[in-house]
C-alpha cells in the first residue's frame, strides 16, 4: 500500500506551469527602467556625476550590465533620462494660467509664482548643484543638460502669450522669444542662487513679494505698465 501523502492540485500546477520566456511585456520593461532610474537618481543626487557608476546603479536596481546598456547606452543617456524625469516631475503647468480674459499682469504674475515654486523645489535644487558642480569637468553632463527641451517648451510658451499681446496693442515688443528667455532668468536666477547658499539667503517675505515685483519691471521694460496691461483693447 502507498502511504506517500497526494501532491496538493496546486502543486502539480505550479511544477508543470511553463517558465515564461522571450522579452519583458511592455508594462514590465516600463517597470524596470522606472526601478534602474529611481536608483540611478539617488546615486546622481547624492553622490555626483563623476562618483556614479553604471556598475553601482546596475547592482542596486538588481539588473545586469546589459539590461541597463539597452535602455540606456551610457553614463550621459542614464543622467539625461533622469534629468528629463525630474523636470517633468517638477514642470509647473504653465499652459493652464494662459486665459485670454485675464490681463496681461495678472497672468504673468500666476506663471511668475509658478515657475518660482518649482524651481525652488528640493529636487530642482540638487539638479542646479550638480550641474553647477561637475558639468565643467564631465562635457556630457553639460550636453545632456543642454539637450532638456523643458525650458525652450516654456519660452515657447511665454514667447506666444507677449506675441498675441504686442499684436494687441498692449505691450511694445519685437522680440517676443528674447523677452520670454528674460522673463525666465529674471523670476529664477536670483531665488535659486539664494536657495544654493551662493548669495543672501531671500526671506518668506521677499519670496512671496517676487512674481510681483519681477512682473512689473518686466513690463515696464516691454514698453508697458500694471496700468496699461489692465486696460485690454
Amino acid at each position: 500500500m502507498d502511504t506517500r501523502r497526494p501532491k496538493s492540485r496546486t502543486a502539480a500546477k505550479r511544477r508543470i506551469k511553463p517558465s515564461r520566456g522571450g522579452r519583458p511585456s511592455l508594462a514590465e520593461s516600463e517597470r524596470l527602467a522606472e526601478r534602474i532610474l529611481d536608483v540611478a537618481t539617488r546615486f546622481f543626487l547624492e553622490e555626483g556625476y563623476g562618483a556614479t557608476s553604471i556598475e553601482q546603479v546596475a547592482r542596486e536596481a538588481g539588473v545586469s550590465k546589459r539590461t541597463l546598456y539597452a535602455r540606456f547606452p551610457d553614463k550621459a543617456a542614464l543622467f539625461a533620462a533622469v534629468l528629463h524625469r525630474i523636470v517633468e516631475g517638477l514642470r509647473p503647468r504653465i499652459d493652464v494660467v494662459l486665459d485670454e480674459r485675464e490681463d496681461l499682469e495678472t497672468v504673468l504674475r500666476h506663471l511668475a509664482g509658478l515657475i518660482l515654486h518649482a524651481a525652488l523645489m528640493p529636487q530642482a535644487i540638487a539638479v542646479h548643484r550638480l550641474i553647477i558642480g561637475e558639468s565643467a569637468r564631465f562635457p556630457a553632463l553639460a550636453a545632456a543638460v543642454n539637450r532638456n527641451a523643458a525650458n525652450e517648451e516654456a519660452v515657447a510658451l511665454i514667447a506666444s502669450l507677449l506675441e498675441r499681446e504686442a499684436a494687441a496693442g498692449t505691450i511694445g515688443l519685437d522680440d517676443p522669444r528674447f523677452a520670454a528667455r528674460q522673463f525666465l532668468q529674471m523670476v529664477m536666477t536670483i531665488p535659486v542662487r539664494a536657495a544654493m547658499g551662493l548669495q543672501a539667503p531671500m526671506s518668506d517675505r521677499e519670496l512671496r513679494q517676487w512674481p510681483a515685483k519681477i512682473v512689473s519691471f518686466f513690463l515696464v521694460g516691454c514698453g508697458s505698465g500694471p496700468r496699461r496691461s489692465r486696460a485690454r483693447k
